[in-house]
């Protein structure tokens, strides 16, 4: 007969997981997002009229990711406190939370700013372009620090120099043998 204590304690384990690892995508689809706001940032600088059609459009992207990364927070968050789950996660997705609903603001006022006809609505537009990818650096930055570091197995790196011809030569020896050996 099983433990009936241990069964919350699993589940709630495998809750933690899930969570971690829905945090880990969402940090994924923030890095493509500041990824997007950056290179917006640097076609926005340039002289000619294409490269800032081009920031125009990255910014335009840029809008429509930051929409469904600030709605998908939002889900999580509410997951969360449905669930009743750990109250400094919930912290740390409520603060997420913010910053992404910043960060969709700054990209919504600077892509209505872009398509305006006036130099000074595109110059206000190509500020709100800088303040969306410090935004996005932080998002990432928040996201990053919310989630645990995966543990990854202990690796003995101390006998391994970067062009150890031995070492090359016993690993190029143990191919062979490998390959061989059966399944």
């Amino acid at each position: 007969m099983s433990n009936p204590r241990q069964a919350p304690r699993d589940t709630a384990s495998s809750s933690n997981e899930e969570h971690t690892q829905a945090l880990r995508r969402l940090g994924a689809r923030a890095h493509q997002l500041r990824a997007a706001t950056r290179a917006a940032d640097h076609f926005c600088g340039q002289d000619n009229e294409e490269d800032r059609t081009t920031a125009s459009w990255l910014m335009s992207c840029s809008l429509g990711l930051a929409a469904e990364l600030a709605s998908d927070i939002d889900g999580l968050a509410r997951v969360l406190r449905d669930q009743g789950a750990d109250a400094a996660l919930q912290r740390a997705v409520a603060a997420v939370r913010v910053r992404a609903h910043q960060l969709h603001a700054a990209a919504r006022a600077a892509d209505r700013f872009l398509e305006q006809e006036s130099q000074e609505d595109r110059e206000t537009g190509s500020w709100l372009i800088a303040c969306a990818h410090g935004l996005a650096g932080k998002l990432t930055d928040d996201l990053d620090n919310s989630v645990v570091p995966a543990r990854r197995p202990q690796v003995d790196k101390s006998r391994v120099e970067p062009h150890d011809a031995q070492l090359v030569r016993s690993m190029a020896a143990a191919m062979p043998a490998a390959a061989r050996a059966p399944a």
